[in-house]
């Protein structure tokens, strides 16, 4: 029988397959919908229940249960505490009719269980997962702001106990089928659909009146409750490792840390309350919120191409060349190699070249040793790569990448020299953080198929590149570099043309303001703490040190001759940190690399800010703490809005993501749009207005700024506005 959204099927024998099959979506989620549809089959169940032998739970769709339907969490947050609170509760009691049903209830999990998905499966009495690595088993509800509330939390404190479960809930592990096994979340591995449900069908045999462990007298929860010996050393730090990693910005992961402990304390009706009230409170946090926006429905935008011209057929680089195997193009290399792509590596010695790939040989033996990759993969990923001194070693590559000096004279050169000995339609690709792509451009005999593609260092952990759009760049080259992108396991951004693009242009200020917080005589300790207080990784001082000061002055001073030739005045925008750049350097104070910055480095890896900045600048100003952080905060977003108002960035998405992924804006405020939305337009404008008197017009936005963002969520990309 098809019920809407599933199919019931009863077998030879009295076992019923209800296999769960929402229509018209490509996943299955837990929405009202979801909840009709268990409401219909747990009624038929019900009804049947003395003819019925088992049940097999399983997924019509490629993957099991997805979880939540975000955009139903969303809506919730628009009815209140107690509309997120009577959702909950509704779902909790549907699975605990599946869990209290009196016959044994299998899961049989085809794919991805994640979030609710897991949930329901929990509440089975076994559970068989498809052995695919692709598939992924886990509670990833922390990176969205809220906890497993369908008994997520509960039931798998009473399963594993609270050392194995806890990790697993706070840091949101998404586990591979074989680890789920491991850890105790499913029972049996399965070789296929057909396997899975043949030892489902034997398990419902052998089993005929399961309950679960917590329902059985005398059950008790493995390792005992908070106050337990073996627990009460771990429960003693557990809290001071959360917020070293959220600095309290990130209220979900302490939440559920207290939901678990709470629950070993009650018993699991009162456990599950507690679980639902603290959900209902989470949702209503503006934090919750934000992330939804930006880290799922946004970057859920990017990996579906929402910033790919439209009509162009997907196609895979298959060869891609590299100019230059220094510190940026040894990591392209190292990336690309990694996703199955051919690399030929050029640089003007082989010695160079071949440094450039055994950069590639450390990484994967670290891999090797850590488990995460085989001899065999380092094996086969290193003999992708080919490193040489031979231009025409190039000329049968998908896409080239130069990547050398940040030099407008160099660029070019290397540009007409590739492009001599490349096949037709080679897309020329060139690595830069600031230098204006249509300029870089007109040494190119194929405009059309020449791009910025900004990679950010290092390249193997970064997960990000900007696609920069010049003038004749065409819709074609940026859907092609896009497809690239992300073949290479990395999330794109799409911005225009323009001095210091998007990222480096927002993140340059945030540098800036933090000098100019010092040359006015602020404590620099503050200046550094105020910063991390906002949520960014480290602070304004630290950042220059770890780039290098002297690199920072090069910048500075090429685009000084940049803004000479063009009439423009991007440098003005981080002048003062390049003046005590300058000044650093003259000092032999030229950042971390140098073994001294604005901290100076001890032995044991450790750092202290430099006693010497207090002689120079002072240190004693007053200024009120929350100037300190806004000057800092709202000098980027301002910026991030002049982008907009400019269209160097078209969508809020790009711009929020790559602030987020690029130079580590904070994670709580969704990106530097979200942050305006978040605090709303006009507290946002006002406080600009209050920063502006007190400081300068830097802090003044665009005056279009609220009409710019009540249209640009609906912008299109259009690769010249």
């Amino acid at each position: 029988m098809i019920v809407e959204n599933a199919n019931y099927e009863t077998l030879e024998g009295g076992t019923v397959v209800i296999t769960i099959d929402m229509a018209g979506a490509p996943l299955n989620v837990m929405n009202d919908a979801f909840g009709d549809m268990l409401d219909t089959v747990l009624a038929r169940l019900e009804a049947e229940r003395d003819s019925i032998t088992g049940v097999i739970i399983t997924s019509g769709k490629a993957s099991f249960v997805a979880g939540g339907d975000v955009n139903k969490i969303l809506a919730l947050t628009q009815g209140g505490a107690e509309a997120g609170f009577a959702f909950v509760q509704a779902l909790k009691a549907r699975l605990r009719r599946i869990e209290s049903f009196g016959r044994p209830v299998v899961a049989s999990i085809n794919g991805s269980a994640l979030g609710g998905g897991l949930e329901l499966a929990l509440a089975c009495h076994h559970r068989i997962a498809i052995d695919d690595a692709k598939s992924q088993i886990g509670f990833p509800e922390v990176g969205l702001g809220i906890l497993p509330a369908a008994g997520g939390v509960v039931r798998t404190v009473r399963m594993l106990g609270l050392m194995k479960a806890l990790p697993l809930l706070t840091e949101g592990r998404r586990l591979a089928p074989q680890d789920a096994l491991q850890q105790g979340l499913v029972d049996e591995l399965a070789s296929s659909r057909e396997d899975m449900l043949a030892k489902a069908k034997a398990w419902i045999a052998t089993n005929p009146s399961p309950r679960q462990p917590w329902e059985v007298k005398g059950y008790s929860i493995p390792g005992g409750n908070m106050f337990a010996p073996e627990n009460i050393g771990a429960m003693s730090v557990f809290p001071s490792m959360i917020f070293k990693k959220t600095r309290g910005l990130l209220p979900a992961a302490e939440r559920i840390l207290a939901v678990a402990s709470e629950s070993t304390q009650v018993g699991f009706d009162a456990a599950m309350l507690i679980e639902s009230r603290t959900f209902a409170e989470l949702l209503m946090t503006p934090v919750t919120e934000n992330l939804i926006r930006t880290m799922f429905l946004q970057m859920n935008e990017i990996t579906a191409g929402e910033s790919r011209p439209k009509g162009f057929e997907k196609q895979k680089v298959r060869k891609v060349g590299i100019l230059g195997a220094g510190m940026m193009g040894r990591g392209i290399a190292y990336s690309c190699a990694c996703a199955g792509i051919d690399v030929v590596l050029k640089d003007i010695s082989l010695v160079s070249a071949e440094a450039g790939k055994a950069y590639s040989r450390d990484l994967l033996d670290k891999a090797v040793k850590r488990g995460r990759k085989t001899k065999e993969d380092r094996e086969a990923i290193l003999a992708r790569i080919q490193p040489t001194i031979l231009m025409e070693d190039l000329s049968d590559c998908d896409l080239v990448i130069e990547a050398v000096f940040e030099d407008v004279p160099l660029k070019k050169g290397i540009v007409r020299e590739v492009e001599a000995v490349l096949k037709t339609g080679t897309i020329v690709a060139t690595n830069t953080s600031t230098l204006p792509i249509s300029l870089l451009a007109e040494a190119s005999a194929n405009p059309t198929n020449f791009v910025g593609l900004h990679f950010f260092s290092p390249v193997d952990k970064m997960h990000i590149v900007e696609i920069i759009c010049g003038k004749g760049t065409s819709e074609e080259t940026l859907a092609r570099v896009y497809n690239f992108v992300q073949q290479i396991k990395k999330t794109p951004i799409v911005v225009h043309d323009s001095r210091g693009f998007f990222t480096s242009r927002v993140f340059s200020v945030f540098a800036d303001e933090g000098d100019r917080l010092l040359k006015d005589g602020v404590d620099p300790a503050i200046i550094e703490n105020a910063a991390r207080d906002a949520g960014m990784p480290v602070g304004p001082l630290a950042v220059q040190d770890e780039v290098m000061m002297d690199m920072l002055l090069r910048s500075y001073k090429t685009n000084r001759v940049l803004d000479q030739e063009l009439g423009d005045s991007y440098s003005e925008t981080y002048a003062v940190c390049a003046e005590l750049c300058e000044l650093m350097c003259d000092c032999g104070r030229a950042g971390r690399g140098a073994g001294a910055g604005f901290y100076d480095y001890l032995p044991d890896d450790g750092k202290q800010l430099w006693p010497g900045l207090t002689e120079m600048f002072g240190g004693d100003k007053a200024m009120d703490y929350a100037d300190v952080r806004d000057r800092m905060m709202y000098r980027m977003v301002v910026e991030a809005a002049r982008c907009l108002q400019e269209n160097v960035v078209t969508s809020e998405r790009d711009g929020n993501i790559g602030s987020i992924l690029a130079f580590g804006f904070p994670s709580y405020s969704g990106g530097v749009f979200q942050f305006i939305r978040s605090m709303g337009i006009d507290a946002f404008l006002a406080r600009c207005e209050t920063l502006a008197s007190a400081y300068g017009q830097r802090f003044s936005p665009p005056e279009e700024l609220a009409e710019r963002l009540a249209r640009s969520n609906t912008a299109l990309i259009a690769i010249n506005p």
